[in-house]
């Protein structure tokens, strides 16, 4: 049997439509049922969706009921309804479900890595649905409940194709894609910011521009709360007409400086980035390209691209670790060292042995530093040339230090996949910030558990929107 809930409700055999008799209730039970075929609903869950939370005191038997007659109408199909417990499944048993198969296929496509098999799994899995969810069957207020988690895969699945149609070169058809469906989410700021991307790449910079100022608008009328940091940062690279908005087949959170591959800025401070990296770090042994901080080059090129040194700085570190790879090694091992201890220290305030030791760090980066007029004519503290090798390293501890001591500290935020780990500021305590397309992990990995998790994990505490 082929069951088709994304839209009408609807059974076929074969292809040829299949009329089950059923009352709407009894339709909406067997919904529901279909919905998490293969796994086990409650009757009370069954109680509480068919009449919202407000069932007669005959609801018990009248589900009982229900059961009794699609077991009747469904037998002569092999359609098998099993009681187990206190509950009802629908066995699988080879049946087709378009929910179920628009859920794989989305995963399927959110596991690979090749953007036209990407795009082929996804216009195979948004094409099922053919209008709202049961119509006709369940009302506005079931609906609700139960879309959700398919409305979000949905849009996940509009994003993922949007993103790989870019990595295609299709940013026409991007634009043509997203424009609507921006308007009826006009909040979600991942497809705003890859609608931005197309059209940066369609050569309407003024109408990305404008896109970018009507959704910060929106989110501070609405919401009272700011774009967040991808969003921010497609804007600016939109202004300074970054090259990297233009390159295809490259995800638009990487970054590439003087050949390095960096973690994107995602995190809202260098302390933090300093413990990103692309797919997490906390692997036992880190999972190919994990480790961002591979080589001291890297290290120093990072220095100075998120502002702890100056360009002029950088050049001479990497002339010096060219003469001495020696020492240039053993500054890379000890900013290991001190990326292990932060990472402790803001994932856990009670951590206390972490966070003197990073207090060390700061204290003796303290003694190399000097104040001096910036570009802007405002003065700053920054790392002196004369700690050598050791100089990168003294910059992050001294931006660790500044971060401890920021009331922003208290909102570090840790993506709760234990394969991730990606640490963000969370001042709003209102994003989920974790998703395929931000923390960065391997397009052949699953998404983060955080991606659809209701709530986050702050760091050392939990926090419950």
């Amino acid at each position: 049997m082929d069951f088709l809930l994304l839209g009408a409700f609807e059974a076929r055999r074969g292809g040829e439509p299949v009329e089950l008799g059923c009352r709407r209730q009894e339709r909406c039970v067997l919904g529901v049922l279909l919905l998490d075929v293969g796994h086990l609903v409650s009757t009370d869950r069954l109680i509480d969706l068919v009449w919202n939370g407000d069932p007669p005191a005959s609801a018990r038997g009248a589900v009982h009921t229900y059961i009794g007659r699609l077991r009747a109408s469904l037998a002569p199909y092999q359609v098998r309804i099993t009681t187990r417990g206190d509950g009802y499944l629908v066995e699988p048993d080879g049946h087709r479900v378009d929910a179920v198969e628009f859920v794989q296929l989305v995963d399927r496509a959110a596991a690979t890595t090749d953007p036209a098999e990407r795009v082929r799994l996804l216009d195979r899995a948004l094409a099922l649905r053919r209008g709202p969810l049961l119509a006709g069957t369940a009302d506005d207020v079931l609906r609700e409940r139960l879309d959700g988690p398919l409305e979000e895969r949905r849009l996940t699945g509009v994003e993922l194709r949007a993103e790989a149609r870019l990595a295609l070169g299709q940013h026409a058809r991007v634009v043509t894609e997203l424009t609507p469906v921006v308007g009826r989410h006009p909040t979600r700021e991942h497809l705003v910011a890859t609608l931005m991307t197309a059209l940066y790449r369609g050569d309407r910079q003024a109408d990305a521009l404008r896109l970018y100022r009507r959704t910060r608008r929106t989110l501070v009328d609405d919401l009272g709360i700011e774009p967040g940091d991808r969003l921010r940062e497609v804007h600016r690279r939109i202004l300074r007409a970054d090259h990297r908005l233009e390159r295809t087949g490259r995800p638009v959170y990487e970054v590439r400086v003087r050949g390095e591959s960096l973690p994107w800025s995602v995190g809202g401070h260098p302390a933090l980035e300093f413990c990103n990296t692309f797919a997490g770090w906390g692997h036992q042994p880190p999972m190919p390209g994990a480790e961002w901080l591979r080589g001291y080059r890297t290290l120093a090129v990072w220095t100075g691209h998120v502002g702890l040194a100056d360009e002029v700085t950088v050049g001479r570190l990497l002339d010096l670790a060219r003469r001495n790879p020696v020492g240039a090694n053993a500054a890379l091992d000890e900013a290991r060292a001190l990326r292990a201890r932060l990472y402790a220290c803001l994932t856990d305030p009670e951590d206390r042995r972490a966070f003197d030791a990073v207090a060390r760090y700061a204290e003796q980066a303290a003694k190399t530093l000097v104040f001096r007029r910036d570009a802007d004519g405002r003065g700053r503290w920054w790392p002196d040339l004369t700690a050598g090798l050791r100089l990168p390293v003294h910059a992050v501890a001294w931006s660790a230090a500044e971060l401890l001591a920021d009331p922003r500290r208290l909102t570090v935020r840790v993506c709760p996949d234990e394969r991730c780990g990606w640490l963000f500021l969370d001042e709003s305590g209102l994003r989920r910030w974790c998703s395929l397309a931000t923390c960065g992990r391997s397009a052949t990995d699953a998404p983060c558990q955080g991606a659809s998790a209701p709530s986050g994990r702050l760091a050392g505490w939990t926090q419950t929107r």
